[in-house]
């Protein structure tokens, strides 16, 4: 079960274990007990920091859920193997990575294991085998995709249950709207979850008449439900039919625990179309 809003830790290599601890705690606390991963986040680091932040208090690990991704291979020293950057959703490599992030993460079992980017030469019939023995072995409960468009996740659906789908979405990127992304997850019963839901930060490092304008109404809109600016944002995710599940990418815990307080929030109607009006710049057609 995915909690509403989802702590996200691809920026959290420079903290040291004891810190990650610290936000851990604050974020199961405040009822985001969802963290989001990668094998590759930190040049492949920050899974390892994890796990060994939650060797610091171990009954965390009844409390919180994974989901980590794999299927993209950088290349990075630590993975000195890597000739190039690719993707590779072979079943040896899903098992191995796997195998490797349990390991990491020093827990017994995945929540959700995601395939992180769509690859050309993917094979469903075999991914679906790969993740049919993971279930069967304990190693991971569900089954999840990123950045995958509405044929590529159709594609996949046919042979395995796809329960996730990472897109990115925000007032400053709206495409998941218009290119089934949303339509697909509504139809398949699977839940969307928003990696960059605050514009990677533009929203508050940027300023251009369009961005300045889109402030100005969110402000306005934040107003007439207490929220701040980002958590104005949040319940515009979670407002949609969807309830998209935005993922944080914070090192505060002080964000954590402010984001946490809307999970419950939905806009009306005319509020979750002014945004999006000027988020676009112009009315809906």
């Amino acid at each position: 079960m995915l909690s509403q809003i989802v702590t996200g830790v691809w920026n959290w290599g420079d903290l040291s274990p004891q810190e990650i601890n610290k936000l851990i705690h604050q974020s199961i606390d405040a009822g985001i007990t969802t963290f989001d991963h990668a094998d590759i986040y930190g040049g492949y680091t920050i899974e390892k920091l994890f796990g060994d932040a939650l060797a610091l208090s171990p009954e965390l690990k009844s409390k919180l859920q994974i989901v980590t991704k794999c299927g993209i291979k950088l290349l990075h020293p630590n993975r000195p193997s890597h000739q190039l950057k690719s993707y590779d959703t072979s079943k040896s490599h899903i098992i191995q990575s796997v195998d490797k992030s349990l390991e990491n993460l020093q827990v017994d079992v995945l929540d959700y294991i995601l395939i992180h980017r769509p690859d050309p030469l993917l094979q469903p019939k075999e991914v679906a085998e790969t993740i049919e023995e993971l279930k069967t072995a304990g190693k991971v409960k569900a089954f999840g995709v990123s950045n995958f468009l509405p044929h590529q996740v159709d594609a996949l659906q046919k042979e395995v249950n796809i329960e996730i789908n990472q897109v990115q979405i925000s007032p400053l990127h709206t495409t998941a709207l218009y290119d089934g992304s949303l339509d697909n997850c509504l139809k398949n019963d699977i839940r969307p979850m928003a990696w960059s839901p605050l514009g990677n930060g533009r929203i508050f490092t940027e300023s251009s008449p369009e961005i300045d304008s889109l402030k100005n109404v969110l402000s306005e809109v934040g107003e007439k439900y207490g929220l701040a600016l980002d958590q104005t944002i949040f319940a515009w995710h979670l407002s949609h039919p969807t309830r998209i599940i935005p993922v944080l990418g914070t090192t505060k815990g002080s964000r954590i625990v402010a984001a946490a307080e809307v999970m419950d929030k939905t806009l009306e109607r005319e509020d979750w179309f002014r945004i999006l009006q000027a988020a676009e710049g112009h009315e809906v057609p």
